[in-house]
């Protein structure tokens, strides 16, 4: 069965990235990323999920790592929607809940075509080392901007920040991992209306 994969190249005045993105990997990363936080983010992303990820990026942190993360969240959202193709045979659906230590994170999604964002986490503290929390929210936002992915996170608890946002990363690799699963009882597009 031929492995799907989706590779992007993003090159702005703010950003320079590359990123490849493998559904059918074995959760094998490679990660350049200026912004340490987010590198460790995806690294659980792409292990949790299984999924070979390889992303080259260069951006302007000397402003702030605003512009890097959300172009990333770009890349990754026009990645996994070339990857999945026509969406004929996927589950569609996926939803995990990750403990982390004291914090609870649940990410649902539905591979619908239609983007939308339900964002429910309210972090203790506004930085997590020199990255900002606000962050998050925005690269999922950009993700399912290009994704065309209805995702629904929800941290339903926990105190401490690092902890609650690793649950959401290591959340969201399990449940797309389950939602673009070829599962063999479906046949064609999981949709009444015969596309997605």
């Amino acid at each position: 069965m031929t492995a799907r994969i989706g590779e992007i190249k993003r090159d702005t005045t703010e950003t320079q990235i590359e990123l490849t993105l493998n559904l059918d990997g074995e959760g094998r990363r490679e990660l350049d990323i200026p912004v340490p936080f987010l590198r460790h983010m995806l690294d659980l992303f792409a292990k949790h999920g299984g999924f070979d990820l390889n992303i080259k990026a260069g951006g302007d942190i000397d402003i702030d790592d605003h512009h890097t993360v959300e172009d990333i969240g770009i890349c990754l959202g026009q990645a996994v929607k070339l990857a999945i193709g026509d969406k004929a045979g996927i589950k569609r659906y996926g939803n995990r809940f990750t403990p982390m230590d004291e914090a609870l994170a649940q990410v649902t999604l539905d591979i619908s075509g239609r983007a939308f964002l339900v964002f429910h986490a309210e972090f203790p503290k506004e930085y997590v080392g020199t990255f900002n929390t606000e962050l998050v929210e925005e690269f999922f936002r950009a993700f399912v901007g290009n994704a065309g992915v209805t995702l629904h996170i929800n941290v339903h608890y926990g105190t401490n920040t690092h902890h609650m946002i690793e649950g959401v990363f290591k959340a969201f690799g399990g449940a797309l991992s389950e939602a673009v699963f070829r599962d063999p009882n479906v046949r064609g597009v999981l949709s009444t209306k015969g596309v997605l």
